[in-house]
């Protein structure tokens, strides 16, 4: 039995104005997971889903902004995706490419980069460069976008890049050993000088990071939800902001 639309809308109204007052989180982390399995839901082809999702995003980032969401990290493309067939990672990176001219018209909204860019074909390392160094006009949101990363690969390279200004810093490496912190390393991540994400979300059902900021989520809220990326509506996202908003936040165990 369907829902008719305009039950949607009053329930959608309803969970906006139950969170007045509420605590947002300033940064959101979201795993855009499932444009496949909706493709082939509609018997349409993976490129098809691929499209959906990114359209997705720029509802999503909308929604963001409408809650005064300040930061907004999205997990699109990992370091093991690039090994998929060359029909569909050509098709999946061109996607990517028009994502990011459509954000790069977006005044609003800077960017930053996470991830690998020599995993990355020229022409889309250079657009997500220069995208990196454009100034928005009005700023009302920051957005990381996560193309061609792996988290352990961020540690390895925070902990490399580390190391390489301890040497030329001439400082003594078994000191920098003694000396060692959890801040030494956050400030070599790629999210360096951002405050590490409130909530981390996942759309398709699955329940793990999959490499996903791993050093960044260690306090995290996390939200998993069954609905596929593509399909994710403005009623997911507030039952998300809902779920978090009621929780107690720990920073122990």
């Amino acid at each position: 039995m369907r829902i008719p639309h305009q039950l949607y809308d009053l329930y959608e109204h309803r969970l906006a104005r139950s969170l007045r007052g509420q605590k947002i989180p300033e940064h959101v982390a979201m795993t855009v997971d499932g444009n496949r399995r909706w493709a082939r839901q509609f018997n349409a082809s993976v490129g098809r889903g691929h499209q959906a999702g990114a359209e997705k995003i720029h509802e999503f980032l909308g929604w963001c902004q409408d809650f005064g969401v300040k930061v907004v990290t999205l997990y699109m493309l990992s370091t093991e995706n690039v090994g998929r067939s060359k029909e569909e990672l050509d098709e999946l990176l061109m996607i990517i490419a028009t994502m990011m001219d459509r954000l790069d018209s977006d005044d609003t909204i800077s960017v930053s980069a996470m991830g690998a860019p020599e995993v990355l074909p020229d022409y889309l390392a250079e657009r997500l460069i220069r995208l990196t160094q454009r100034q928005p006009a009005t700023e009302k949101l920051h957005v990381n976008l996560a193309v061609g990363y792996g988290g352990r690969r961020e540690i390895v390279d925070a902990v490399r890049e580390l190391l390489r200004d301890a040497v030329a810093q001439q400082r003594d490496i078994s000191e920098l050993a003694e000396t060692l912190d959890v801040e030494d390393i956050s400030r070599f991540l790629y999210t360096r000088g951002q405050r590490d994400p409130d909530l981390v979300i996942r759309t398709s059902g699955e329940q793990r990071l999959s490499g996903f900021l791993l050093w960044q989520s260690a306090y995290s809220e996390m939200y998993f939800c069954e609905v596929l990326w593509p399909a994710f509506r403005k009623v997911d996202f507030l039952r998300a902001l809902r779920d978090y908003a009621g929780r107690h936040r720990r920073y122990g165990s």
